[in-house]
């Protein structure tokens, strides 16, 4: 990848903001300039925020959060309070401030911790939970197993490392979100097919903020094992689009035969936010399945 500068970041800027390119392409764009960082990216990804795509503004507010830099704080705080904006890019917003980290958005999390939109009031308090664990356990880094993947987290993992328990911990509704979180991302970062089969029991287990946070760590597993789970609730008319659009994208990244023939039968899904998922997906799938070294790589295309 070259070594971006002005110019580059200003034409990643463009193929990002312009509504007439397709898709896949903005979303290479985007991702791309996640990786790069810095003010000039931040600011080039939060013009984007007026686009008509769900879909695309919710992975706007997921890489200002993955980027960790407390410059996006304005604008997400600004997407959390719009009212006018899809829950799920508010969702997505109060989540990115949670990996940001900072207390100063203790405040505005605690207000939005009783939104009226129960995806957002749960994702507040995640948030508030992450914040406070943070500031609470620093000296505690080592004690956890550690992330192999590249992402910023809700939760961290739980300090516990029996299957059985863990899983417990996942499908009890009573528990509190955080927990349930914490027992996710424990098994994740086990990778074992017996925690991939427990992961895969909670797409039906609690509400649509957890079985969407569900979707998503399979789709960074990517494992087989939990195909035929995800395609039944990509399936599900009556699942939340929400979690029906994240397991899109996890059928994608696992980039199997058979994920492609699934995402090909909703590409014309009634809501707009699976459909633009499903092409998404397959684009990771073609990508998957090529000889392509770097999915984001804008610069070099």
């Amino acid at each position: 990848m070259h070594t971006p500068n002005s110019k580059n970041i200003q034409a990643i800027s463009k193929i990002l903001n312009n509504e007439s390119r397709p898709l896949k392409e903005r979303f290479r764009a985007l991702f791309t300039l996640k990786n790069i960082g810095g003010e000039e990216a931040i600011e080039s990804i939060t013009q984007c925020f007026s686009d008509p795509s769900v879909l695309l503004k919710h992975e706007l507010a997921y890489c200002l959060g993955q980027m960790q830099d407390p410059r996006a704080i304005p604008m997400l705080v600004n997407i959390l309070k719009d009212k006018n904006q899809d829950p799920m890019v508010r969702h997505e917003a109060g989540e990115a401030l949670g990996a940001i980290g900072s207390e100063k958005v203790i405040p505005v999390l605690e207000e939005y911790s009783t939104d009226a939109v129960i995806e957002v009031a749960e994702t507040c308090q995640l948030a508030l939970s992450r914040i406070n664990w943070i500031k609470n356990s620093k000296n505690l880094l080592h004690k956890f197993s550690e992330n192999p993947y590249v992402s910023v987290d809700p939760a961290p993992p739980s300090e516990i490392e029996n299957v059985n328990d863990l899983k417990t911990i996942l499908l009890d509704e009573k528990a509190s979100l955080f927990d349930r979180y914490r027992a996710m991302f424990a098994l994740r970062n086990s990778r074992t097919p017996e925690c991939v089969l427990a992961l895969s029991e909670g797409l039906k287990a609690g509400g649509a903020l957890f079985r969407h946070e569900v979707a998503f760590v399979l789709g960074q597993l990517q494992d087989e094992i939990s195909l035929p789970f995800l395609r039944a609730s990509l399936e599900d008319p009556e699942e939340s689009e929400m979690v029906r659009h994240e397991c899109a994208e996890a059928l994608g990244a696992i980039a199997h035969p058979d994920c492609q023939t699934i995402l090909n039968e909703y590409v014309n899904d009634k809501e707009q936010v699976v459909r633009e998922s499903c092409a998404i997906a397959l684009d990771m799938c073609e990508y998957e399945n090529s000889l392509e070294f770097q999915y984001a790589d804008t610069l070099n295309a």
